[in-house]
């Protein structure tokens, strides 16, 4: 496939990274020509220097003949109309942009069309990084929530505890503890690396879980691994941004939410806007305004700033004071991994999370949803079988006849309405939506293909 990607970013060039090994001929503008150079001597991929909405510029990087552009600057404009000119000039079939502004993702539905602003697929980071904070609240203690068939799946991630009931015992008493709740252990990576489960693999405290199961039995399964942590009812953001309001207002009906924004007339803006949720005007990392709102008695700390250690610090001060848990929204990926797991609970990567939702177009066959995991080593992919016996690899096939790549694992099948666990002799039919899970995202190619139909059958 033929990709141009305009914006050489850390969202652009991770997207690069993730589709440069997957026989991709890969194309990246950008108009910092340092940042292309870096880019070119990592990877094996083209690069054209300018701005990325220009005419000239999207015919040297070959918009003529390519499959798909990608428009993920800093700019919504330059997004927009890079994908204007690459439909109005060049006929490029499929146009993906990233736009943050809400003045243009509150009108979506009628702004982007072919006649107005040809945008096939728009990727509302602040949408999607609100939407997975408010799955973590919805299940206490997980790390990571991600949903397949339109909710009726879900897959989680979580750590293991001393005192969880399956903690120290092997993965087969998971069905003796719940005889009527179907699951399956995904992955299990210890001490940051992957374990293959099986029946006879016994969990151990500070493993890192990942299950799969309908969604209406997670909390049911989180209940093995770990004493099930209370709801979180009193819930502290920091941060009024389009992300901090998007979030109290999906939360401050079912929860008691305070806000604290440190500009004045933003503050004041969002104490007019939202409902429920009470604004406070400062500093959240004034040890005297967190103890004036009583933040040890605070379920969660959400710091969705858009300074990487502004968020840290206030996170980290919140934990020490009382609050129960912390969450950070991290920009910079580097530091994801080095503040994950101490003080602070859950860090949040917006990059991954728009990663995941790029990704989702991008791959080949009918894949419908992509969830980059554990800081992009790891997907989770959900699959639409098609076919029959004669012309797919996987439909009318028991999982175990199927060649699966080192490391995937099916975890589960949606047919219809119902939610299906997957076992070595589930045989898979068409029209099944199919959860794969994989510790290595290299293999990613080789999935798709077994979800390619012959071409006698199109």
């Amino acid at each position: 496939m033929k990709i141009i990607i305009i914006g050489a970013g850390q969202v652009g060039a991770t997207l690069a990274e993730n589709l440069v090994g997957e026989k991709n001929e890969i194309t990246v503008v950008d108009s910092n020509f340092t940042t292309l150079q870096n880019l070119q001597d990592r990877l094996d991929l083209k690069v054209v220097h300018g701005v990325g909405s220009h005419p000239n510029v999207l015919q040297n990087a070959g918009a003529e003949d390519a499959d798909l552009l990608i428009a993920v600057t800093n700019s919504d404009e330059t997004n927009m109309m890079a994908c204007q000119i690459a439909y109005s000039l060049f006929k490029t079939p499929t146009k993906i942009a990233r736009v943050r502004a809400v003045e243009y993702v509150n009108f979506q539905e009628t702004l982007f069309q072919n006649h107005m602003i040809p945008v096939d697929h728009l990727i509302a980071p602040e949408q999607l990084v609100t939407k997975s904070i408010k799955r973590l609240i919805d299940y206490p203690g997980a790390l990571q929530v991600v949903e397949f068939a339109g909710g009726k799946a879900s897959l989680v991630a979580v750590k293991a505890y001393y005192g969880g009931l399956l903690v120290g015992h092997a993965l087969s008493a998971l069905k003796e503890h719940m005889p009527n709740v179907e699951t399956r252990v995904a992955a299990i990576y210890r001490r940051g690396r992957p374990i293959r489960p099986l029946g006879t693999t016994v969990i151990e405290a500070d493993d890192e879980v990942f299950f799969i199961a309908a969604t209406k039995h997670i909390r049911a399964v989180m209940s093995e691994l770990q004493k099930l942590e209370s709801s979180y009812k009193r819930i502290m953001i920091a941060g009024g941004g389009l992300i901090g309001a998007d979030l109290a207002r999906r939360l401050e009906n079912d929860h008691h939410v305070k806000l604290i924004e440190y500009n004045a007339e933003r503050a004041k803006f969002l104490s007019s806007q939202l409902n429920k949720t009470i604004v406070f005007r400062g500093d959240a990392s004034d040890q005297e305004l967190l103890s004036e709102e009583h933040v040890e008695q605070i379920d969660a700390f959400i710091a969705v700033t858009n300074d990487d250690e502004a968020n840290i610090m206030s996170a980290m001060l919140a934990k020490r004071m009382g609050a129960q848990k912390a969450m950070v929204l991290i920009q910079r990926s580097a530091y994801v991994d080095l503040v994950q797991g101490g003080e602070i609970d859950i860090a949040i990567s917006p990059q991954q999370a728009t990663i995941s939702a790029l990704l989702t177009h991008v791959r080949r066959g009918d894949v419908v949803n992509v969830y980059s995991l554990r800081r992009g080593a790891a997907e989770a992919i959900e699959a639409i079988a098609h076919g029959n016996e004669s012309t797919s690899k996987v439909v009318g096939r028991q999982i175990r006849d199927i060649k699966l790549p080192p490391g995937t694992t099916i975890g589960a099948i949606v047919r219809n309405e119902e939610v299906i666990v997957a076992h070595s002799d589930t045989k898979i039919e068409s029209d099944d939506h199919v959860i794969l899970f994989l510790v290595d995202k290299k293999f990613v190619s080789d999935v798709e293909k077994l979800f390619q139909p012959n071409v006698f059958f199109l």
